[in-house]
């Protein structure tokens, strides 16, 4: 009877698992294409206007310097890891746009059979991931050591990075920013974390940590904000970090 009790357990067990990985592989195939939200085709760009804050005088002020800055995807390579990826140059110029644009870096995409993965100064971050709808959650920085952003910023704001789970927090079927139109946009909500910001009581710590993308079909990444900062008070009150917001103003 034990024997008999024993292998209707272990059936339900295994049929359970199968019945959950059918399920799971039915909803990814069903998914929208990773590659209709991150278009990597060569030649393809898109131009952003970057608003880049930072702290000055020993963190007591605060600086907003302002750029347009184009992605360009230049051909396929091979990543670090031997996989197949996309080199994609970056170059800066003024936010007027009346100077030439400067080379200003490089960074790689490699699509998988599931997600993409963004390697930019060899941190690796999983920015979209299958299957594409409204609540699905993955951990996007499990690749990323701890602090990636020492020595640079020494804040408290990416101790627990590794373990942000990202979300696509909303969809839009369509909508606006700043005069340009989109449609199917998805919003993917990394991180929603503060303390004390703005900062109301000086006597006291704050941060915020708050990073969001928003992805239109057809055409890749329109929106992002990061910013991640903290408010310490010894040895005297100062700010430690950095916020940048960038939207698209042209594309091809």
């Amino acid at each position: 009877m034990r024997s008999i009790n024993l292998f209707r357990f272990i059936f339900l067990i295994v049929t359970t698992v199968a019945l959950f990985s059918c399920s799971r592989k039915t909803e990814i195939l069903a998914s929208e294409k990773l590659e209709d939200y991150l278009p990597l085709q060569p030649g393809k760009y898109i131009t952003y206007r970057l608003d880049s804050m930072t702290f000055t005088n020993f963190g007591t002020v605060s600086k907003i310097s302002r750029y347009q800055m184009k992605h360009v995807v230049d051909a396929q390579i091979t990543d670090n890891l031997g996989r197949p990826s996309y080199r994609i140059y970056t170059f800066i110029r003024d936010s007027a746009g009346t100077q030439p644009w400067n080379a200003s870096g490089s960074y790689y995409i490699t699509p998988l059979a599931d997600r993409m993965e963004v390697i930019d100064d060899n941190l690796r971050v999983a920015k979209l991931h299958l299957p594409i709808k409204e609540g699905f959650q993955w951990n996007g920085n499990t690749y990323l050591p701890a602090d990636p952003y020492l020595p640079t910023y020494d804040f408290v704001n990416d101790n627990d990075i590794a373990d942000w789970n990202f979300s696509y927090d909303a969809f839009e079927p369509s909508t606006t920013y700043r005069g340009n139109s989109y449609t199917d946009v998805y919003t993917i909500l990394q991180q929603d974390d503060h303390l004390n910001a703005p900062v109301v009581d000086v006597n006291t710590i704050g941060y915020k940590t708050l990073s969001v993308e928003k992805y239109s079909k057809n055409v890749g990444l329109i929106y992002r904000h990061c910013e991640l900062w903290d408010y310490q008070t010894d040895p005297t009150d100062h700010y430690t970090g950095f916020a940048v917001t960038m939207w698209m103003i042209e594309h091809n």
